[in-house]
Order: C-alpha cells, then structure tokens, then sequence
C-alpha cells in the first residue's frame, strides 16, 4: 500500500491531482473556522462547550466538519447540495421532464446539475435564515451569551449572503475536485467533515472512568465495523446477460455475455439521512416548547435520547423503508429490461420483456431486504456499544459516518488505482 502511494506521486500526472485534491481539502477546512462577520466567536466557543448534538442541527454539524455551531462562512456545509441532489432525483419520479433529461444522456444531465445548483442556492438562502435566527433567540445553543454582536436588519442580510456565498464556494471546489482532482469532490468533502470529528469523539472516551477500557473496546468495534462495510460494499450479486447476435449494415453486433451488478446496499447511506433528519424533527420542536409539558418531557425521554428502546425501534424501521423507497426510485426494473430488450440482450432462462422485469424485482426484493438490515446494524452498533459502555458521548452521526468515511476511501482508492493502471503501474489492489 505505502509502496503504491509513493508510485502514485512519483507520476507527475497523478501527484498534481493528488496534491490539488489535498489543498482544495485543505481550504474546506480552514473556511470551517473563519467566524461570519457580525458573530462573537469567543462567545461561540463557550457555547459549544455545553451544547448536545442530538438534534437536526447537531446531524447538519456533522455535515459541515463543525462549521455549524462555530457560525463560520461555511457554516451550512454540503447539505443544501446533498438536499437538492435528492429531491432532484425525487422529482424524476413525479415530473415527466425530469425524466426525460434524465434519458437525453450528458446533455439532459449538465441541465439536471444546473437545477440542483439553483436549488442549492435557494436551499442555502433559507438554511442560513434559519440558523441566524435560531441563532439570535438562543435556541441554536443551549446557552445564555449573546453570539451575534449585531441584532440589525443590515447585518443578517449580509450573514445570510456570507453563508449562502460559503455554500457555492464549497459547490464550486467540490466539482474542482471532479474535475481536475481524484475521485468525487462532493463525496471527499464530506469524508474531510465527518472525517474532521472523529479524533476528538474518540479523545472524550478515553476520559473518566475505565477509559483506557472504553477507548481500546470503542476501536476494536470501529475497526470490526470497518470490516464489515468492506466486506459488504465490495460483495455484489451479478446477474449474467446474454446479447444475441445481430447484422447493423455490414457490421456483426452482440454475441458477447456480460452482468448486471448489483450491490447488497444499492441506497448508499441515505435511508440513514432521511431517517435521522426525521427522527430529529420532534427534538427540534421540543425545544420551542415549554420544558415542563407533558409533551416535551415524553419526546426527550423517548424520541430524542439514542438508547431508548422506541427511538432505537423506529430508527430501524424507518431505514427498512427508507431502503426499499429509494431503492425502488434509482432502480427500475421496467427500465432496464425494456433497454436489454431494445439490444438484444437476455437473462439465461428468463423470457425478455415483463418476466425479465419480474425477475429483476423479486431479486431486488430480497437483496434490498439484507441490505437494509445490514445498514440498520451498521447505524446501531456504535450506538449500542456506547449505551453498554455507559458512555454519555456520541460518535458523530453513529457508525453510518464510518460507512459514509469508508465507502468514500474505498471509491477514490479504486480510481487512483485505476489511473496507476493506465501507466502501466501496480496499484493499489492486488
């Protein structure tokens, strides 16, 4: 592995995307700790010394490395682009021309990535409004100092155009890192945010009591998580194609067999996202709300605290549908058994046309419904573990950051490893 690092920046090619994609890296993070102008950033930092990231805001934190609950110019994150991607997909199902530029290939997509920038400015206009006045009536923090120095009209405007500018600068380096980088730039910019937080979490363990113990235990589990991510994002269940042959001019097509590959969690970590923004929506509420009522105190005990029973049920279950939904959104059957028909292409045994469509469903069926467990118990295990230890603090975002963290490593690894291939290089898989 060390030995095809140092090929991989011995090829001058290679090594100036590398050290492009660290740098851009590396200015995401600096714009997490610059202060948006009109906030009092030492007031901020007493603050977050004393708030508890069980909420929305606290999963938006995590998104933005931090940046959140620091008030800085990137203070929103990738989240409003990782919205709008999702109801731009979402609407494809709904709207008709969405699903027609979605079929018009690279033309219809460039027009699809403008609407999802439109939309990520608009999202981000209303996301800053949001935190700044939270913010300023002191239910951002859980705290009595004053964080925004300035309580004038002319001042929110101009934190709300920061951070809105802040959200197309980090849209505008992500697609830096596609475009002259290495792997996906939104997705390594999100691996640099949740990646961010984990030192110091993990430091807080080891803190008090048995926290060698808690410490070496918490690792143990990280790294078995670790594995079995691996395990399961590497594993796929391929489906074999055969295309008949067939006479175009003077040209002989088809004749040649190929799969259709398809993961045990074709939905990625975003049954997890729906499922905690959800989850997240009565802790939010709650808090408006007198603490003393009847209401309140029963959402704090049951839908907001991580180790209760009802919140670890209906976390589960929402990921379980959540799973199926969107799978069933990125994935028609129909689709591409109408495209293998078009072509020429067949499943050994299988009539093409609708009983290809219905073997396509039912195989779907039952791996959406492993890879759903598999994503729910990948979601649980730090928390639970945590809950056994009787440790107070909270990986962030639970062990869907390691998938998040690890399914992003393992993608740019294979595209570095692909480029060293191209040279003629050993990379880094074997």
């Amino acid at each position: 592995m060390l030995s095809a690092f140092g090929r991989a920046f011995r090829t001058p090619d290679l090594r100036r995307k590398l050290l492009f994609t660290i740098a851009i890296m590396a200015i995401f993070r600096l714009g997490s700790f610059i202060p948006t102008p009109g906030v009092d950033y030492t007031n901020v930092q007493q603050c977050i010394e004393q708030q508890n990231n069980d909420s929305l805001l606290g999963l938006i934190n995590v998104f933005s490395g931090g940046a959140l609950l620091q008030l800085s110019i990137f203070a929103l994150g990738i989240m409003p682009y990782i919205t709008a991607s999702i109801i731009v997909q979402l609407l494809r199902v709904v709207i008709p021309r969405f699903e027609a530029l979605q079929k018009e290939g690279q033309s219809g997509q460039t027009k699809l990535t403008q609407y999802t920038r439109y939309l990520t400015i608009a999202l981000a206009i209303l996301q800053s409004t949001t935190v700044i006045t939270t913010a300023r009536q002191g239910l951002l923090f859980q705290c009595d100092l004053d964080v925004i120095v300035d309580d004038s009209i002319l001042t929110s405007i101009f934190m709300v155009i920061t951070m809105t500018a802040g959200t197309g600068l980090i849209m505008w380096l992500g697609e830096l890192i596609t475009e002259r980088g290495v792997g996906n730039g939104m997705s390594l910019l999100i691996f640099t945010s949740i990646a961010a937080g984990f030192p110091t979490s993990l430091w807080s363990i080891a803190g008090g009591a048995n926290g060698v113990l808690n410490f070496t235990i918490m690792i143990l589990v990280i790294i078995l998580v670790i594995g079995l991510v691996v395990f399961v994002e590497q594993s796929q269940r391929r489906i074999p194609v055969q295309y008949a042959k067939r006479m175009v001019g003077r040209r002989m097509y088809g004749g040649t067999s190929t799969y259709i590959p398809i993961k045990i969690n074709m939905a990625g970590v975003i049954p997890v996202i729906f499922a905690a923004s959800i989850l997240a929506i009565p802790g939010l509420l709650a808090q408006f709300g007198d603490q003393s009522a009847d209401w309140v105190v029963w959402i704090s005990n049951h839908l907001v605290k991580q180790s209760s029973p009802l919140y670890i049920a209906v976390y589960t279950l929402m990921i379980i549908f959540f799973c199926f939904f969107y799978t069933s959104i990125t994935f028609n059957p129909d689709e591409v058994a109408d495209n293998m028909k078009k072509y020429g292409g067949f499943i050994p045994g299988i009539r093409a046309g609708r009983p290809t469509a219905e073997y396509l469903d039912f195989v779907i069926t039952r791996i959406t419904s492993a890879g759903s467990l598999y994503l729910a118990l990948i979601a649980l295990i730090p928390t639970l573990v945590l809950v056994f230890l009787g440790v107070s603090t909270n990986l962030p975002f639970g062990g869907s950051s390691i998938l998040i963290v690890v399914g992003v490593g393992l993608e740019t690894v294979k595209q570095i490893d692909s480029q060293l291939q191209q040279r003629h290089y050993e990379g880094f898989l074997r």
